[in-house]
């Protein structure tokens, strides 16, 4: 699915990877048929990598992740959501360039 520095977030995982995280998250609601998500997965890979250490970044399958997908109102994908302090501070809908994704999580690491 992703690269290692790609937390694969879950329903059961959510709530400490992302909610009680001391670091700012990047999740990136995706599925496996969604072709605009494909081509969204490298630019979250090297976020993941540039960010690594100060920011988490993660991935959660809408497909089996029905709870988080619905909790936050996810009816279009990609979805990326930036959360800080376990809220979420930036959300970008359908494909997103990476520089705002790097502005949202830099304004998220001030």
């Amino acid at each position: 699915m992703a690269s290692e520095a790609v937390l694969e977030i879950t329903d059961e995982n959510f709530e400490a990877e992302v909610l009680n995280s001391d670091q700012p998250v990047l999740v990136d609601f995706w599925a496996e048929w969604c072709m605009p998500c494909r081509m969204l997965a490298p630019t979250v890979e090297e976020l993941a990598g540039e960010y690594e250490g100060r920011a988490k970044v993660g991935k959660i399958d809408t497909e089996t992740n029905r709870e988080i997908t619905m909790k936050y109102s996810i009816n279009a994908i990609p979805t990326v959501i930036v959360f800080k302090g376990g809220e979420p501070v930036k959300k970008f809908v359908g494909m997103t360039n990476k520089g705002d994704m790097t502005e949202a999580l830099d304004e998220a690491l001030a």
